[in-house]
């Protein structure tokens, strides 16, 4: 038997290396941008002669094996100059490239390679990828360019309505959504309670979401991950540029540490629309700050190092009663290093805090919580041939959680300083990827992640009578918390409890022709985070909590089926996916459960399941004046608890029922027109399903009072959503030649004033007796201008 697994190793890994070692050299190098030198993700080099390629990595860097010969070959980049040369390759080589950016007018059509069009060769599918310069196209709620909306607008992607915060894949929570910046973990991505996301758009480079077939190196979430990389900064000149809207402005500056071999950049946003509040007799505050640094290094051809950074701050006042603040810090050393022209390294070394503060002035307490994370990784990337590539490496996490401590303000407050038991956990994963060209027509990614979680030792861990620490009584037909018989106390290097799994990972795609191919995937997944929360979408007093005793870890197992298609020579392109997922340990409250400072969280929660399963539609326009998409969703998102035992009735009786992020369909419309030089137009019309909700169908009296009775969890639903969003953006001076560049943004917020209920909430009215219905809309139309400026 070991034979035999040895020998299967060898085919898998070793049999591509024998066929691809004679008579063959490595081109690699780093292709960057000629104005800044930073390097840029995502370049195609392409040698059609052999109808091979590549791409670089999230570092610029490329290495592609071809055989001893002369080939014509070309690198093209969306919105850049392309490049056509001739190479001869007798030996290994090493060529970096610089790219010019466009200069062609707007009539004409300037788009001719895209990083958004879909790769009909390659394996991957379920990634969606969109550039910075597409985002800040788009129409905005107030003028505040928006990451995490514009995602929204991809198929199999929502929230939870207007002023939410988070996002949602395909049915799924928005705690099972991984969110990376500079590959550090953002566990809150939205400012004023989801008005904006914490990303300064200027600060951004590239992004992507995995939806499916998420590659090995990732884990931890079940649903997605979004990947976000920072811009490195300029290392040839100086340069600022900022914006000034109606609520918030941002500044960036970016410049040499020295030309050519190291650069910084520093931005930071805020907004001020809390300083008008006075003016209307208002005592409060409401308003947000962040920064983005990095600092980057070239120290040879070999190695690179990069400092980054992110801080961002909420604050919330009532007059003088009532202060809320909430944010995250980031700090993350990274340092690539080449061994070979085949073999690419990076190490990570990353902190990353979530901090949540209230100070109740009126009963003279503060309120702090939190989670810190502390991350080692290493990731390597082999080239061994032009089809065949390799990814491994590992990942060490140790986290910290602060789920609550309560400290007096003052002597005489009367509250006694009270902290909720502070747990501990270490995450570790070790990975390898494989993507494999096994001939013309078909390519196969497989991996394997081996991932681990040991819940560390706390002060104290509550024993329960039969292990059960939420009980069912049979006579009133309800969960109650359990019996406590005995507490454990333990060291913070001891383990109370730990999972192992195994999450393999397989995708291929079958290319029909030249402009069409059928896709497969299947990714099995680990969660051991749990963002405690009965509201639809995360809010700042949500707390994180590791599994453990009583808490499993979520497993997710998820297949996909797609056809892709290009048309008209790339200027359309088509995918087409369906999905099922399966989610094994989904957290379920039982009813009447309390979450807010509770040091027992285990005796308000059950392991249930959940599922979720639908089509996804894109169609792009992807050159031209008129470029866009149109994304549909059609989609189920369910969730049960059944009963633990015959006698029990589970939750919602144990039937299946709709996640609060089920939205049937989910249709989106996104255009942008370059009229000219000085005029572009954007636009985007959105229509949802309505949120799943649970409406009183009764009530009865009990001493004087009105009672109601509720229906089954989210049997009914909110009015369904629409929106139509515009935008033009003026350029006055197009073809100006001085050094200071300036447009103008107009935009108009839900144009035709729909007012989309966020909620409806059910009461009775003292005058007359009779129960109302009152829906709640954030929005009406909000128009808005803000202005942008570089130099």
């Amino acid at each position: 038997m070991i034979s035999n697994l040895k020998l299967s190793l060898w085919l898998i890994f070793c049999l591509p290396l024998y066929f691809h070692a004679q008579d063959k050299f490595t081109l690699s190098g780093r292709i960057t941008d000629q104005a800044s030198n930073e390097s840029l993700i995502g370049v195609n080099i392409i040698f059609p002669e052999l109808q091979t390629g590549t791409i670089t990595n999230e570092y610029g860097f490329y290495s592609i094996t071809l055989p001893e010969g002369t080939y014509n070959f070309q690198i093209s980049y969306l919105g850049f100059n392309s490049i056509s040369e001739t190479i001869s390759i007798n030996e290994n080589k090493t060529l970096n490239y610089k790219l010019t950016e466009s200069t062609e007018s707007l009539q004409e059509i300037i788009i001719t390679e895209n990083v958004e069009k879909l790769n009909i060769r390659k394996p991957q599918m379920s990634v969606n990828s969109l550039s910075i310069n597409t985002i800040k196209q788009m129409p905005v709620v107030l003028g505040e360019v928006d990451v995490i909306k514009s995602i929204t607008l991809l198929p199999g992607v929502t929230n939870a309505g207007e002023g939410s915060s988070g996002f949602n894949v395909r049915g799924g929570s928005a705690d099972q959504n991984l969110i990376l910046l500079d590959e550090a973990t953002i566990f809150n991505s939205s400012h004023l309670f989801g008005l904006f996301s914490v990303f300064n758009p200027d600060a951004i480079k590239d992004l992507k979401l995995y939806k499916g077939g998420i590659p090995a190196k990732y884990g931890g979430r079940v649903s997605s991950v979004l990947d976000i990389y920072q811009r490195e900064g300029n290392s040839n000149d100086f340069h600022m540029n900022g914006g000034i809207g109606i609520v918030s402005s941002r500044l960036l500056a970016e410049g040499p540490i020295k030309k050519e071999k190291g650069s910084f950049l520093l931005g930071g946003r805020s907004s001020y629309a809390h300083l008008f509040f006075p003016l209307f007799d208002l005592d409060s505050k409401a308003y947000f700050y962040d920064l983005n640094t990095k600092l980057s290094f070239n120290i040879n051809e070999n190695n690179n190092i990069y400092l980054s950074g992110y801080f961002g701050r909420d604050v919330f006042e009532i007059s003088d009663s009532f202060e809320n603040t909430y944010g995250n810090t980031v700090i993350n050393f990274r340092w690539n290093h080449l061994y070979s022209a085949k073999l690419f390294s990076n190490l990570s070394v990353i902190y990353s805090d979530y901090y949540y503060g209230l100070r109740l002035n009126f009963v003279e307490f503060d309120w702090k919580s939190g989670i810190k994370n502390f991350n080692l990784k290493y990731d390597l990337k082999h080239y061994i041939s032009s089809n065949f590539k390799l990814d491994y490496g590992f990942n060490s996490l140790y986290l910290a959680f602060n789920p609550g401590e309560i400290n007096p303000t003052s002597d005489t407050s009367g509250i006694n300083p009270y902290n909720l038991i502070k747990k501990y956990a270490f995450e570790n994963a070790v990975y390898i990827d494989a993507e494999h060209q096994i001939n013309s027509k078909l390519a196969v990614s497989y991996g394997l992640r081996l991932s681990s979680f040991h819940r560390l030792g706390q002060t104290e861990l509550n024993l329960y009578k039969n292990d059960h620490a939420v009980n069912f009584n049979e006579d009133l037909q309800i969960y109650e918390k359990g019996e406590i018989i005995g507490i454990d106390t333990y060291q913070r290097s001891d383990v109370i409890k730990s999972f192992i799994h195994l999450e393999p990972r397989l995708a291929l795609a079958y290319q029909i022709n030249e402009n069409s191919s059928v896709k497969a995937s299947y990714n099995r997944m680990s969660q051991y985070l749990h963002l405690l929360s009965n509201t639809r979408s995360p809010t700042p007093l949500d707390v994180w909590a590791p599994s453990g005793k009583y808490i499993k870890p979520q497993l997710l197992d998820q297949v996909a089926l797609g056809y892709f298609k290009t048309f008209k020579d790339n200027k359309y392109s088509l995918e087409v996916e369906t999905f099922y997922k399966d989610i094994q340990n989904r957290i379920d409250y039982i009813d009447g459960a309390n979450l807010i400072a509770n040091d027992a969280i285990e005796q308000v929660i059950l392991n249930g399941k959940a599922r979720a399963y639908g089509l996804e539609v894109l169609l792009r326009k992807n050159e031209g004046r008129l470029t866009g998409w149109i994304a549909y969703t059609l989609s189920k998102s369910e969730q049960q608890t059944p009963g633990r035992t015959a006698a029990e009735t589970g939750i919602n009786n144990g039937n299946w029922y709709n996640t609060p992020y089920d939205k049937t369909q989910d249709f989106a419309l996104t255009t942008n027109y370059n009229y000219n030089k000085k005029w572009s137009f954007g636009g985007t019309f959105v229509f949802q399903t309505g949120q799943p909700s649970t409406f009183p169908n009764g009530q009865y009296e009990y001493n004087g009072i009105n009672i109601p009775h509720f229906e089954s969890r989210n049997s009914s639903r909110l009015t369904n959503y629409h929106r139509l969003d515009i935008s033009a953006i003026y350029n006055p001076k197009p073809d100006s030649t001085k050094k200071w560049k300036g447009e103008w943004v107009f935009g108009v917020y839900n144009l035709y004033d729909r007012k989309n209920a966020s909620s409806i909430a059910f009461s009775q009215n003292r005058i007359s007796g009779v129960n109302e219905a009152n829906r709640l809309a954030l929005f009406g139309i909000i128009p808005s201008v803000s202005y942008n400026f570089k130099f």
